[in-house]
């Protein structure tokens, strides 16, 4: 059974140096393979740790209307008739922690009292079953998609990581972000950096 919640979101740090609402592009230098050419967007970053979601990385062989009836959210009979922007919705692999559980991330124009988590002016995440039951009615975001599963650092972690050239960072273009090409968003993504693809090395340090 997939589970939403929000609790995992912790507030975020003030002052430069905090990445939220940045990309995280993994390096060639990346020493975990589960995320190779992946493109990470950072919810919240603070003194406490780090997390965020891939958004690079389709879910295999699950569907939203499929979640929506996991989830008893519909019936059976009332997917013929689910609109659009449901039936196409992107399911992501978030991350490789809890990954039984969701995570909408969406654009600005969706607000939940005490559920949605505002990330920056265009984006925020809410990771509970009411923006589903939204989307599934036709009354979400203008812009979504679900990830199942997060990435999470502890204190200091992605900074070291980042320091040995695991990462680059990098100011998320909400375009690239919520575009369903999801095979050509690393190189675009390295593209805002003015990188080219075919020339990256282990090598790159961050920005």
């Amino acid at each position: 059974m997939i589970g939403m919640s929000i609790d995992t979101i912790k507030p975020t740090g003030s002052g430069s140096g905090y990445l939220d609402g940045q990309f995280l592009l993994a390096m060639p230098g990346m020493a975990d393979t589960r995320f190779t050419r992946s493109v990470v967007y950072i919810c919240a970053h603070s003194p406490d740790g780090a997390m965020g979601l891939i958004i690079n990385q389709p879910a295999r062989k699950i569907t939203f209307p499929d979640l929506l009836l996991q989830l008893d959210l519909v019936e059976a009979d009332e997917l013929i008739r689910l609109p659009t922007p449901a039936e196409t919705l992107p399911v992501l692999k978030g991350g490789p922690v809890e990954t039984g559980r969701g995570f909408v991330l969406h654009s600005a124009d969706f607000f939940i009292d005490n559920s949605t988590l505002p990330i920056d002016d265009s984006v925020s995440l809410t990771a509970t079953v009411d923006i589903l039951r939204a989307i599934a009615k036709g009354d979400g975001p203008r812009k979504a998609m679900l990830a199942l599963g997060y990435a999470g650092w502890s204190p200091g972690q992605l900074e070291e990581e980042i320091q040995q050239n695991g990462w680059l960072n990098v100011p998320a273009d909400p375009g690239l972000l919520f575009d369903r090409d999801l095979e050509g968003k690393y190189g675009r993504a390295l593209k805002l950096l003015g990188i080219d693809p075919a020339m990256l090395s282990g090598e790159a340090g961050h920005a």
